[in-house]
């Protein structure tokens, strides 16, 4: 039997301590974000993609950050006006959004 899913798209939820120097995604709003992108796959009729709640993806100073697998695209500073465009242009299109794919390495913030 085949995978389920073709798809997984990685919505980062990490929660840190507020003041956290990196800051967190779900203080960013991406729990938001893993329920909008739930009920635009389905309005679109998506049927093999599955939107997962991660834990820590390690790059939140540009979170939200969400990952598409098995396709390796990592998109940063998602907001809820992103999502039917990653899920038309990318998802059902094959065309990641230039506009949001993560740039790397991500710059760091100096420890103390």
């Amino acid at each position: 039997m085949p995978p389920p899913y073709t798809r997984h798209l990685f919505i980062c939820t990490n929660r840190r301590p507020d003041g956290s120097p990196k800051g967190c995604c779900a203080s960013k709003g991406s729990e938001e974000l893993k329920l909008l992108f739930k009920k635009e796959l389905d309005a679109q009729g998506v049927k093999a993609v599955r939107a997962n709640a991660a834990g820590c993806l390690d790059a939140c100073e540009v979170g939200p950050a969400v990952a598409v697998y098995p396709d390796n695209v990592w998109y940063e500073r998602v907001t809820p006006a992103d999502v039917k465009e990653i899920v038309t242009e990318h998802i059902v299109g094959g065309r990641p959004v230039e506009r949001l794919v993560m740039k790397l390495p991500i710059a760091r913030a100096k420890k103390d």
